[in-house]
């Protein structure tokens, strides 16, 4: 059964396997709040998925009962750049090449490790998280992360780099609540393993004693408890 799509804050991935234990085993891999699976079985179903409405993600196995993934890919591609990663047998290297030619982006070999399948999934979706995206401004801000510009009603501010990709992640997903999850995954990407528990929560502290008036009582960066945090838009 083909699913609806909710339009919400998470990041919604289309998986296309006729595989159903293996799809059922992806999605059990990657589970968590941020993420919203659509499973397909065939071409047709994928198509009609697309349709609907935008994914973060498409992950793609080639052999189908109705077609190749690989045609699916190519007809992605003459429209959106959203990231593609294919499924292949481990022995096939020319549908790896054949897919890599039609626009995906990475592939991943059957029978796969679950810990290089979430590191590759976790890139693939950090790559389109604003990727476009390098200037912010308001009536009181005005960012420039290309060139490592930060400015408040005109004064120059500095941020450190882990203060930089917090506020990134936060200005361009401006009215929506973010898991500290989610940040401690982007900030740190490499893996959060070694990140000491309280280091998002000094970033944030540290962005509000350069960006708010009364830190104390933020206004631009708020705390959604339980949840995680928000850049409030004006």
């Amino acid at each position: 059964m083909v699913q609806k799509i909710k339009r919400n804050q998470k990041q919604a991935i289309l998986i296309l396997e006729d595989d159903e234990d293996l799809a059922e085993g992806i999605c059990l891999s990657l589970n968590n709040d941020n993420l919203e699976f659509f499973l397909c079985k065939t071409l047709s179903e994928a198509r009609t998925q697309l349709r609907k409405g935008k994914f973060d993600l498409l992950i793609l196995d080639i052999n189908l009962p109705d077609g190749s993934g690989l045609d699916l890919c190519r007809e992605i591609r003459k429209t959106s750049k959203v990231p593609i990663a294919l499924l292949t047998a481990k022995d096939m290297e020319l549908d790896i090449v054949k897919g890599l030619e039609c626009g995906a982006d990475d592939y991943i070999t059957k029978p796969f490790s679950l810990m290089v399948l979430r590191a590759r999934i976790r890139a693939l979706l950090r790559r389109n998280t604003g990727e476009q995206q390098s200037e912010y401004s308001d009536p009181v801000f005005r960012f420039c992360f290309d060139t490592m510009e930060f400015y408040k009603e005109g004064k120059p501010i500095d941020l450190s780099k882990t203060e930089q990709r917090i506020l990134y992640l936060l200005v361009f997903h401006a009215g929506r609540i973010l898991t500290r999850e989610r940040l401690l995954e982007w900030v740190w990407p490499d893996g959060t393993e070694y990140v000491e528990d309280n280091a998002l929560s000094v970033g944030i502290r540290r962005l509000r004693d350069k960006l708010e008036d009364v830190p104390s009582k933020p206004v631009y960066i708020k705390t959604a408890y339980g949840k995680g945090y928000i850049w409030e838009k004006f």
